[in-house]
Protein backbone atom coordinates (compact mmCIF):
# COMPACT_ATOMS: atom_id res chain seq x y z
CA UNK A 1 0.00 0.00 0.00
CA UNK A 2 2.90 2.68 0.68
CA UNK A 3 3.40 1.91 -3.38
CA UNK A 4 -0.08 3.72 -3.88
CA UNK A 5 0.16 6.21 -1.50
CA UNK A 6 4.04 7.31 -2.89
CA UNK A 7 2.91 7.44 -6.76
CA UNK A 8 0.27 9.71 -5.68
CA UNK A 9 2.57 11.79 -3.19
CA UNK A 10 0.05 11.71 -0.68
CA UNK A 11 0.95 10.84 3.32
CA UNK A 12 -0.24 7.37 4.41
CA UNK A 13 -3.35 7.28 5.30
CA UNK A 14 -5.58 4.63 7.77
CA UNK A 15 -7.86 3.69 5.25
CA UNK A 16 -8.21 3.94 1.44
CA UNK A 17 -11.32 4.13 -0.16
CA UNK A 18 -12.39 4.85 -3.64
CA UNK A 19 -15.63 6.60 -4.88
CA UNK A 20 -17.47 6.41 -8.08
CA UNK A 21 -18.45 9.89 -9.42
CA UNK A 22 -19.20 11.31 -12.63
CA UNK A 23 -16.32 13.63 -14.38
CA UNK A 24 -17.48 17.11 -13.19
CA UNK A 25 -17.71 15.74 -9.45
CA UNK A 26 -14.13 14.52 -9.92
CA UNK A 27 -11.93 16.02 -6.93
CA UNK A 28 -8.28 15.94 -6.82
CA UNK A 29 -5.88 12.33 -5.52
CA UNK A 30 -5.79 12.81 -2.04
CA UNK A 31 -8.34 15.33 -1.32
CA UNK A 32 -9.92 14.91 2.29
CA UNK A 33 -13.52 14.36 2.69
CA UNK A 34 -15.90 15.76 5.41
CA UNK A 35 -18.84 16.56 6.88
CA UNK A 36 -19.12 19.90 4.75
CA UNK A 37 -19.19 17.32 1.42
CA UNK A 38 -22.62 16.15 1.98
CA UNK A 39 -25.96 17.69 1.73
CA UNK A 40 -28.96 16.67 3.22
CA UNK A 41 -31.15 14.85 1.77
CA UNK A 42 -28.45 12.94 0.20
CA UNK A 43 -28.43 9.13 0.88
CA UNK A 44 -25.50 7.18 2.45
CA UNK A 45 -24.23 4.14 3.51
CA UNK A 46 -22.71 4.18 7.55
CA UNK A 47 -20.22 1.25 8.80
CA UNK A 48 -19.87 0.52 12.32
CA UNK A 49 -19.26 -1.64 14.68
CA UNK A 50 -21.97 -3.11 17.05
CA UNK A 51 -22.09 -3.34 20.48
CA UNK A 52 -20.74 -6.16 22.21
CA UNK A 53 -23.09 -8.68 24.66
CA UNK A 54 -20.19 -11.30 25.53
CA UNK A 55 -21.49 -14.84 25.66
CA UNK A 56 -24.97 -14.98 25.61
CA UNK A 57 -27.95 -17.82 25.38
CA UNK A 58 -30.07 -18.36 22.77
CA UNK A 59 -32.96 -17.00 23.86
CA UNK A 60 -31.12 -12.85 24.44
CA UNK A 61 -29.47 -14.29 21.22
CA UNK A 62 -32.13 -14.98 18.74
CA UNK A 63 -35.36 -14.87 20.55
CA UNK A 64 -35.90 -18.57 21.47
CA UNK A 65 -38.88 -19.04 24.11
CA UNK A 66 -38.17 -20.75 27.56
CA UNK A 67 -39.41 -24.36 27.89
CA UNK A 68 -42.10 -24.52 30.74
CA UNK A 69 -40.61 -24.54 34.14
CA UNK A 70 -42.82 -27.10 35.75
CA UNK A 71 -43.70 -30.63 35.55
CA UNK A 72 -39.95 -32.22 36.39
CA UNK A 73 -38.75 -29.50 34.23
CA UNK A 74 -36.06 -27.95 36.76
CA UNK A 75 -33.03 -27.85 35.10
CA UNK A 76 -33.48 -27.28 31.52
CA UNK A 77 -36.29 -23.98 31.41
CA UNK A 78 -33.56 -21.59 29.70
CA UNK A 79 -31.60 -24.43 27.89
CA UNK A 80 -31.68 -24.38 23.53
CA UNK A 81 -33.55 -27.43 23.26
CA UNK A 82 -32.80 -30.41 20.27
CA UNK A 83 -29.72 -29.38 18.26
CA UNK A 84 -30.95 -32.12 15.30
CA UNK A 85 -31.70 -35.71 15.03
CA UNK A 86 -30.32 -39.20 16.12
CA UNK A 87 -28.09 -41.64 14.12
CA UNK A 88 -29.59 -40.10 10.74
CA UNK A 89 -28.22 -37.73 9.73
CA UNK A 90 -25.87 -38.35 13.13
CA UNK A 91 -24.43 -34.45 13.25
CA UNK A 92 -25.45 -30.93 13.87
CA UNK A 93 -26.62 -29.09 10.61
CA UNK A 94 -24.57 -25.79 9.89
CA UNK A 95 -26.01 -22.47 10.52
CA UNK A 96 -27.59 -23.89 13.70
CA UNK A 97 -28.62 -21.41 15.34
CA UNK A 98 -26.83 -21.86 19.04
CA UNK A 99 -25.48 -19.93 22.01
CA UNK A 100 -22.11 -17.94 21.68
CA UNK A 101 -20.54 -14.48 20.76
CA UNK A 102 -22.79 -11.73 20.46
CA UNK A 103 -22.81 -8.33 18.71
CA UNK A 104 -19.04 -7.17 18.46
CA UNK A 105 -19.40 -7.06 14.67
CA UNK A 106 -19.29 -4.81 11.62
CA UNK A 107 -22.79 -3.91 10.57
CA UNK A 108 -23.63 -1.83 7.53
CA UNK A 109 -27.14 0.17 7.21
CA UNK A 110 -27.66 1.27 3.81
CA UNK A 111 -29.66 3.88 2.14
CA UNK A 112 -29.52 6.44 5.47
CA UNK A 113 -30.92 10.03 4.77
CA UNK A 114 -28.60 12.80 5.69
CA UNK A 115 -30.99 15.24 7.65
CA UNK A 116 -28.53 18.03 8.94
CA UNK A 117 -24.95 18.92 8.34
CA UNK A 118 -23.06 19.99 11.65
CA UNK A 119 -19.85 20.28 10.83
Amino acid sequence: MLGHYLKAKVPPKKQLVEFKVSKECLLPVGYMISARHYTPGMYIDVIGKTVGHGFQGTIKRFGFRRQPATHGNSLTTRVLGSTGGRQDPGRVFKQKKMYGRMGGKVDVQRGLPVFKIDV
